[in-house]
């Protein structure tokens, strides 16, 4: 395949996250608006040009008042901070379709690389002629570089929500004319 302009399908993409609550669970919850501009032969990504940019303000964990809490200032602080953002800067190949996605995360106006194990998982054509293309991909980031540092301490020790987040993805994309 040769390099290409791909569109986001919203409708068959998902971005998801994960954190220990209270060191015992995990909370689950996902981004219901995001978009990525995606250039790249999918055969070969490792000159690809990828952007993701989230609106942290579509945050749903399936609980509004966590999903309040999480928007507010103690978190995203969205009204100073609506958007986080990902740009690839590095990517290298680790094996048949695996690839290491390293790339500036941006959130809360502090920007850190970050690196996203990504797989492409194949190419086709929809029913209507359109090529679509699909990855999955996951990673780990510490909020706490980011300035999500809030949190409380439990009676038993340890704290309620923990610094490690985990985050996936699965990206569908169609190819763009021209």
């Amino acid at each position: 395949m040769a390099k290409a302009k791909w569109a986001l399908d919203a409708a068959h993409s998902s971005l998801d996250f994960s954190v220990r609550h209270m060191m015992i669970t995990n909370v689950r919850g996902t981004f219901h608006k995001f978009d990525a501009t995606i250039e790249a032969d999918p055969d070969d990504l490792t000159d690809a040009k990828i952007e993701f940019t989230v609106d942290l303000a579509s945050v749903d964990t399936n609980n509004a008042d966590r999903d309040a809490h999480l928007r507010s200032a103690d978190f995203f602080d969205v009204e100073h901070h609506p958007n986080m953002t990902f740009k690839a800067t590095r990517i290298v190949k680790k094996g048949d379709a695996q690839y290491d996605v390293t790339g500036d995360l941006s959130i809360r106006g502090v920007t850190k690389p970050v690196t996203f194990q990504v797989t492409y998982e194949g190419g086709g054509k929809d029913p209507w002629g359109n090529e679509r293309v699909g990855f999955t991909g996951q990673g780990v980031i510490n909020r706490s570089e980011f300035g999500l540092t809030w949190n409380a301490a439990l009676e038993t020790g340890g704290v309620l929500v923990a610094d490690q987040v985990k985050v996936s993805f699965d990206i569908q994309a169609t190819k763009q004319a021209g």
